[in-house]
């Protein structure tokens, strides 16, 4: 099976992650370098993980357009690929990176729930399909009470599975899950006792065309909640907001030419699936099934939409219901995520988590 796509997006072993900052949930200040520290700094690390829509970020720098962006402000970044993505996680909420590819729910529950001051740069899509819910003899939602399902528990998959529930008018309680590893998820489902599954692409695919195999929910169903996007340091931002405008710079480049019917914007594509171990085919299979963001000004409309922040709002509780804001944490309110337009969801006091316009709106502009 293609390495393509495989974001490990499991949080059982993020909450591992916390132990070595701030305790989860609670009111301390952010223990990065001051800003003051960060004042001189120029050079910068992003991690990034295989994604379809993260893959531009790994052509962005073997073509040249990183270095571009980087040396029109004065900076050096890097992209530096992470062979797993909980671990770039926990490089990024340990210091390590100063920014990351993430989830949104995934930036609320490991850096931002450890006391990470972290803001979305820009949203760079959303899952249209990537994800589903896959039942075995079985061709309905309302066929899921009683079942078990296998999935990657406390994940982005869990989250579908309690959404598709909700639109049955069922309950956690009326299924029981059974925690599989992304790893075995596709032979899982060959399995006697398996009843349904959750799981993402490339899995999903391989899982749809088994016997007995019917998809009856999907991420196109949630349009806009299980976003992915660029986090970065809110302390590196303030110091140096060049990092920023640079990043926003390399995005939208590098955007323009993945979408473009064009020999080089196919040449490119070409280049992003070789970096993700697939062919053109498959990439461009999986970008149908990923909602991309490529222009600024459709990107600044989703940030600045009610819509995000009834989306945040369903992650956020669903996340806390879960446990996901570690032992610490009485209240779905004790982590505060900021919008555009003065918008806070939770404590105002312990905003950990931003939507910033900032660098959307100049790409938007033509300002960058």
């Amino acid at each position: 099976m293609s390495v393509l796509f495989t974001r490990k997006r499991f949080m059982a072993a993020l909450a591992v992650s916390c132990l070595a900052l701030a305790s989860c949930g609670q009111k301390t200040a952010d223990k990065a370098a001051p800003a003051a520290a960060e004042a001189a700094k120029t050079e910068y690390k992003i991690g990034w993980t295989i994604y379809a829509g993260w893959m531009p970020w790994a052509y962005a720098q073997q073509s040249g357009i990183v270095k571009k962006w980087a040396d029109k402000y004065g900076l050096k970044i890097e992209l530096v690929q992470i062979n797993d993505y909980v671990e770039s996680l926990n490089q990024y909420s340990a210091g390590k990176l100063d920014g990351v590819t993430a989830t949104n729910m995934d930036a609320l529950t490991v850096p931002a729930a450890a006391g990470k001051d972290t803001t979305v740069v820009m949203i760079g899509d959303y899952s249209n399909g990537n994800d589903g819910l896959v039942l075995k003899d079985g061709t309905s939602l309302a066929q899921l009470k009683g079942r078990s399902v296998n999935l990657v528990e406390l994940s982005v998959s869990h989250y579908l599975l309690a959404r598709a529930l909700e639109k049955a008018g069922l309950k956690m309680s009326d299924v029981k899950t059974v925690n599989t590893s992304d790893a075995d998820i596709v032979a899982a489902f060959g399995a006697k006792e398996t009843q349904a599954l959750v799981t993402w692409n490339p899995q999903l695919s391989e899982v749809k065309k088994a016997p007995g195999a019917t998809e009856v929910f999907d991420s196109s169903k949630i349009p806009g909640e299980i976003l992915d996007g660029l986090m970065v340091s809110t302390e590196a931002l303030k110091a140096n907001p060049n990092l920023g405008k640079a990043l926003a710079g390399i995005w939208y480049e590098t955007m323009a030419l993945t979408v473009a019917q064009t020999p080089e914007g196919k040449a490119a594509r070409e280049q992003m699936a070789k970096l993700s171990g697939a062919d053109l085919a498959s990439f461009e299979g999986q970008l149908k099934t990923t909602h991309l963001y490529a222009d600024p000004k459709a990107a600044l409309a989703a940030t600045v939409s009610p819509d995000l922040v009834t989306a945040n709002d369903r992650v956020r509780k669903f996340s806390f219901s879960m446990g996901l804001f570690g032992q610490g944490a009485k209240s779905v309110d004790d982590i505060g995520i900021s919008f555009p337009g003065g918008k806070t969801l939770g404590d105002p006091k312990n905003v950990k988590l931003r939507f910033d316009t900032t660098y959307v709106q100049q790409a938007a502009d033509g300002k960058l």
